[in-house]
């Protein structure tokens, strides 16, 4: 990522931030469980939890994309436990899609080819950490 990339992500995570996390969280999980039905067995806890979680570590992420080095062991560690809950490298890209489309109709106006490419550079880096820690 450019340093204006992660200064574009840190901003349009700050506008998006206002959301309730519910809303963000099922916004997200249902377009992923329509896109993929079977990862919906994944998540056996109440959903609610999870939207929050899912929250919170987008923040912690973005919030620290200045000191990166600092998030890679974080990352690989969060690699490895989805594997644990069963998710395959091909699930990756599916996730990724439905976090760019869930940011899209969060920010609206805010939304432009300069923030997709931004986010999409972001996705591709920590999933790109987390599936060579799934493999391991």
């Amino acid at each position: 990522m450019t340093q204006q990339q992660v200064i574009l992500v840190q901003k349009t995570w700050k506008l998006f931030r206002d959301i309730k996390p519910e809303i963000i969280g099922d916004v997200f999980y249902s377009k992923l469980f329509t896109e993929l039905p079977a990862a919906r067995k994944m998540f056996r806890q109440d959903m609610h939890s999870q939207y929050k979680k899912l929250v919170d570590m987008l923040s912690a992420i973005v919030g620290r994309l200045q000191q990166f080095h600092e998030l890679t062991e974080d990352i690989r560690q969060l690699g490895i436990r989805h594997a644990g809950y069963g998710v395959k490298v091909a699930h990756y890209s599916i996730v990724g899609d439905t976090l760019l489309w869930t940011l899209e109709q969060g920010l609206g106006a805010d939304w432009n080819e300069e923030v997709k490419e931004s986010w999409a550079s972001c996705y591709k880096m920590l999933s790109a950490i987390m599936i060579e820690a799934s493999a391991s």
